[in-house]
């Protein structure tokens, strides 16, 4: 629980503008992204995340070990909504 604490701080000292608190995974959820035509699973886990094994800190982390670039973990998982975006499909009058 520490972990994602400090964790959801770093973001909200980052001012990231598109983090939201509201969505944290919860303990024991699956995460699945694909990626080049791989899927990449992560487990939720009480002190942090794992991937193939290992444990991680960080989404971001682990975004950056699938991609070979600086990503934001939450992006990278769809755990951020998208800032502008509308949510309502009803047409007009």
């Amino acid at each position: 629980m520490r972990c994602r604490l400090q964790t959801l701080a770093g973001e909200f000292e980052k001012k990231s503008a598109s983090f939201d608190p509201g969505i944290v995974p919860k303990t024991g959820a699956t995460l699945v992204r694909q990626w080049r035509g791989r899927a990449h699973t992560v487990l939720v886990r009480e002190d942090g995340f794992e991937y193939e094994g290992q444990h991680y800190r960080s989404l971001t982390v682990i975004a950056e070990r699938i991609t070979g670039a600086h990503w934001s973990g939450p992006r990278f998982f769809g755990l951020i909504k998208r800032t502008g975006a509308s949510l309502s499909t009803e047409a007009g009058p």
